[in-house]
């Protein structure tokens, strides 16, 4: 799961990258079509949307999974269930903002990347994080501090 969400994490950072770092100092200049004032703050409030998307579905999965009375095997497997959508959204947010930079060089889609990637940092899964958000405690934690010891 670990490789996984580092790869989701590593893949708009080039292209975000390349659009900033061009858009701050271009040496390469692309024919971008004008597009009208709607689109551009659509795509700031579809990014701003999947942003805060991701932390209400996940809180609610999450909780889902704590009120459940299922085993340790099923509770992590619904939590990378969890994990991957909450990632997905927060990929395509980045991916937007990248986009939207790009077409509309707008600071908003900056800044949104920014909370992005605040977003892929601090969910980043690990067994402490696991444990907070499943609520395990007794053999359960102790299982789960294991995947730490040995990861």
């Amino acid at each position: 799961m670990e490789r996984t969400v580092l790869i989701m994490i590593a893949i708009p950072i080039p292209f975000f990258g390349f659009v900033y770092l061009n858009s701050e100092s271009p040496i390469f200049f692309f024919n971008v079509p004008q597009l009208p004032g709607f689109w551009e703050y659509f795509g700031l409030g579809t990014v701003f949307t999947l942003l805060l998307a991701q932390f209400v579905v996940f809180q609610k999965e999450s909780k889902g999974i704590v009120n459940s009375n299922y085993d340790l095997p099923i509770k992590l497997h619904s939590y990378s269930k969890a994990s991957f959508k909450r990632f997905g959204l927060l990929l395509v947010a980045a991916l937007i903002s990248a986009l939207g930079l790009f077409l509309f060089e707008n600071p908003g889609y900056t800044v949104s990347f920014a909370i992005a990637l605040l977003f892929f940092s601090v969910a980043k899964p690990s067994p402490d994080r696991i444990i907070r958000s499943l609520k395990l405690v007794g053999e359960e934690k102790e299982l789960v501090n294991g995947l730490k010891r040995r990861g």
